[in-house]
């Protein structure tokens, strides 16, 4: 159950670091260019937010499943889905406001 940790905990960081990064040095480089290509500038700053913050919930939930799983909790799999719904949630509604689409291409 350790490595299922030590695996949790490791991917959640990078989902973690990630967001972080896109959130507030705005390097929004790092998401595929079609996802931000009809993002005016200006929106960029509220946009890399969002998108951050989706990032960092779902990272949140990997960690916390990793947590879980340690414990040997027959529930690992809630965190896992709430951070997963939460943070695309997030991203979808930053996409949608300020891209138009989810899939614009």
């Amino acid at each position: 159950m350790i490595i299922g940790l030590i695996i949790d905990a490791a991917v959640g960081s990078v989902c973690i670091v990630l967001g972080l990064l896109i959130w507030k040095k705005e390097k929004v480089s790092l998401i595929h260019d079609y996802h931000y290509k009809n993002v005016k500038k200006e929106d960029i700053p509220a946009y890399a937010r969002l998108i951050g913050t989706g990032l960092i919930i779902v990272g949140a939930g990997i960690c916390a499943t990793g947590i879980f799983n340690l414990l040997e909790s027959p529930l690992w799999w809630i965190p896992l889905l709430i951070g997963f719904a939460a943070g695309i949630a997030v991203m979808h509604r930053a996409q949608m406001k300020y891209n138009g689409s989810w899939f614009s291409r």
